[in-house]
């Protein structure tokens, strides 16, 4: 019997994926609404699913490039207090950068903002924002001693 899956089930296979299995674990996936008996209709409308996806996709990536090129040209720069030998009290946060990115209209989910370095010492330092699974932009930090 042939089936298309319409959820991921465990140790058979993932969603959207065509497979042969025995009658009987057929009419189970089909009853369980893990799975439609393959037709052409359904296969029609899964190709149309899946035209969709990548064109969402597609779009998807269009804006993150879009945005890419917003976020790489911003320069975010916070004052900080310092102590002796200009030492930063504490350091910046991911939360810090979202908030300071609200102020030019593109708001960012913490999660996404990957400091790989600890942000406390003056100077320019880069980070890395995951926009989409294909596309990161590179952020300027840069920190400031209050006067």
């Amino acid at each position: 019997m042939k089936v298309i899956l319409i959820e991921d089930v465990k140790k058979t296979g993932k969603k959207d994926e065509i497979l042969d299995v025995k009658d009987g674990y057929g009419k189970y996936l089909i009853t369980n609404n893990l799975a439609v008996l393959y037709t052409t209709k359904s296969k029609d409308i899964l190709n149309k699913e899946q035209k969709a996806k990548q064109e969402q996709e597609h779009n998807d990536i269009k804006f993150a490039n879009e945005l890419k090129q917003k976020i790489e040209n911003i320069k975010c720069c916070f004052k900080v207090k310092t102590g002796k030998q200009n030492k930063v009290f504490g350091s910046i946060s991911n939360k810090q950068i979202s908030e300071e990115l609200k102020k030019y209209n593109i708001k960012i989910d913490k999660k996404k903002i990957k400091i790989i370095n600890e942000i406390n010492t003056l100077g320019t330092h880069n980070v890395e924002i995951e926009l989409h699974k294909k596309v990161k932009a590179n952020l300027q930090v840069i920190l400031e001693g209050e006067k």
